[in-house]
C-alpha cells in the first residue's frame, strides 16, 4: 500500500511540474507573437519600393476586401486596384493575393 502512495505522488508532482513548464512556454509564445504583429518594418516597405497606394491596397487584401471594395474605399477603379494588385504580386514574388499576405506578414510589413 505504501508503495501505491508513493508511485501516485510521484504522479502527482511529474504533472504538476509538466503543467508549470506548459504554462510558462504557452505564456513567453504568445509576448514573442503579440511584439512581432505590432512592429511594422517601414524600411523593407520603402526597399521593396512598395508605393503609398499599393500598401494601402495591400492593407485592403489583409482585410479581406475585394478588388472592388478597395477601389470604393480608395475612391478609384476596380481595375486601378488590379494594376496594384499586380504590382503588388510582382514585388513581393508572390502569385496569389493570400501568398503575398503571408509573404508581407514574415516581412514584417503588415
Amino acid at each position: 500500500m505504501s508503495g501505491d502512495l508513493n508511485l501516485e505522488f510521484a504522479i502527482a508532482i511529474i504533472a504538476i511540474v509538466f503543467f508549470f513548464v506548459g504554462t510558462y512556454l504557452n505564456k513567453k509564445s504568445f509576448q514573442k507573437h503579440s511584439k512581432v504583429s505590432t512592429e511594422i518594418n517601414h524600411k523593407k516597405i520603402k526597399a521593396l519600393e512598395i508605393s503609398k497606394r499599393e500598401y494601402e491596397v495591400l492593407l485592403g487584401i489583409s482585410e479581406g476586401l475585394s478588388n472592388k471594395e478597395i477601389g470604393e474605399k480608395l475612391f478609384v477603379s476596380e481595375s486601378t486596384i488590379k494594376t496594384h494588385v499586380s504590382n503588388l504580386l510582382s514585388k513581393l514574388n508572390a502569385k496569389r493575393r493570400t501568398q503575398a499576405l503571408q509573404i508581407a506578414k514574415d516581412l514584417q510589413i503588415i
